[in-house]
């Protein structure tokens, strides 16, 4: 008798640690930015819809990619999937209560020049996590070999 996990323990676990990815990445990440309630940050800038689709999205995408480099033998993309939540957390945080941000810009800038792109931050946050996934996916798929179909022509 093996001691080795089996294939659906081992499928188990891997998506126990993608959606415990995503739900920390949504407690942590919407705990800094002040979309998930707490008494020890306030955010100074009001709460959108768009902030929390977001908020929600950048985790799903973290927890996803989690599960999906577990799931192959090589996998790639790390730094774009930081950068992905980098750029999330940039689209649903407080403009103005970015220390970075303020550092470099002045509160009127940041919420005149880039409290409006914040929208478009977050699309192309979205298409980003997107893309790796995807291509993450086919390029696992190709890996595979040549798919034949059912007349046995490739």
């Amino acid at each position: 008798m093996s001691s080795l996990p089996s294939p659906s323990a081992l499928a188990r676990s891997d998506v126990a640690r993608a959606v415990a990815v995503g739900v920390g990445a949504f407690l942590v990440l919407g705990t800094v930015t002040g979309l998930v309630p707490n008494p020890v940050y306030v955010r100074m800038v009001e709460r959108t819809v768009a902030d929390y689709a977001f908020l929600l999205a950048t985790a799903a995408f973290a927890g996803a990619f989690v599960y999906q480099r577990s799931r192959v033998a090589d996998p790639i993309g790390d730094g774009y999937a930081a950068g992905g939540v980098i750029a999330g957390v940039l689209a649903f945080g407080c403009p103005i209560c970015n220390a970075v941000l303020l550092a470099l810009f002045s509160s009127s800038a940041l919420m005149t020049h880039f409290d409006p792109l914040r929208p478009y931050l977050g699309v192309a946050t979205v298409v980003l996590f997107a893309a790796l996934l995807y291509y993450q996916y086919r390029r696992d798929c190709e890996s595979c070999g040549p798919v034949e179909s059912a007349d046995g022509t490739p």
